[in-house]
């Protein structure tokens, strides 16, 4: 199939390790003209390299911390004048620290709503003008968490802003679609990334057992009966953000294996 993103301007949030650089190399190897954004640059020219080794693509690099509207302004509009405008976004951060409700302070809500949930507005907010103007219209691909449909004991932050990022999906769709926006959430499940690894020596330390018990039990909990590789979770999330989507928008898509069991 062709998702017709050759070519495209594409701008990928969070890009420089787990699901955001997954997602940057398969838009890589659909030709796509690619902007990759995070807080590290180290990190940030290593996954350029990778890329331009595995695709040829050369990525354009921009340094941005999600949780500052000044950094994330700049991002967008120096990707917009590298490669002439922008057809696609791809929202992402890192995941709030895990813990309960009793663990949080205020200002840990607080850091939680700006990481979460206000970088997925600022950044569709900034991207807007240049979506509007895209050719074939413009995508947008909300990366999220199951948690958007079933809460996860002791991610109380992430449950709670990962679902406005839902809200905001589903609310902004019908507001778009007369611009040829389309906006859809792609929401991971249990996908092999350091920051699934980093929860399981917590949840491990925490329980008083070996990861390797923790890992055993979650895989139980899926029928696939095992996690998921960024590469398969980053598939999905291309073909949303791509324009062989023509009709899909608003929706939400769990790429977890058959784990939740919700309709």
């Amino acid at each position: 199939m062709d998702l017709m993103l050759k070519g495209k301007s594409v701008f990928v949030a969070a890009a420089s390790k787990g699901l955001g650089k997954a997602v940057a190399l398969q838009y890589a190897i659909e030709g796509a003209r690619l902007t990759i954004a995070s807080r590290s640059l180290d990190q940030l020219a290593q996954t350029r390299d990778e890329i331009r080794a595995l695709t040829g693509i050369e990525a354009t690099v921009i340094q941005m911390d999600v949780s500052k509207g000044e950094d994330i302004r700049h991002a967008i509009r120096s990707a917009a004048e590298a490669h002439g405008g922008l057809d696609v976004l791809v929202t992402n951060a890192g995941g709030p620290p895990a813990g309960f409700f009793s663990d949080m302070e205020d200002a840990d809500w607080a850091k939680g709503f700006e990481l979460s949930l206000m970088s997925t507005i600022r950044l569709i907010r900034e991207a807007m003008p240049y979506l509007k103007s895209a050719i074939y219209g413009g995508r947008i691909v909300n990366l999220a968490s199951t948690s958007i449909k079933q809460p996860i004991d002791g991610l109380i932050l992430s449950n709670v802003f990962r679902a406005g990022v839902n809200s905001l999906t589903k609310s902004l769709a019908s507001e778009l679609a007369g611009d040829g926006i389309l906006i859809n959430t792609v929401a991971p499940g249990r996908i092999a990334t350091d920051r699934i690894a980093e929860l399981d020596r917590k949840r491990a330390a925490d329980r008083h057992c070996s990861v390797e018990d923790i890992q055993t039990e979650a895989n139980k909990q899926i029928p696939l009966g095992r996690p998921g590789t960024p590469e398969e979770f980053a598939r999905h999330a291309v073909f949303y953000g791509s324009f062989a989507n023509t009709y899909v928008t608003g929706q939400s898509l769990l790429v977890d294996g058959g784990m939740i069991k919700g309709l």
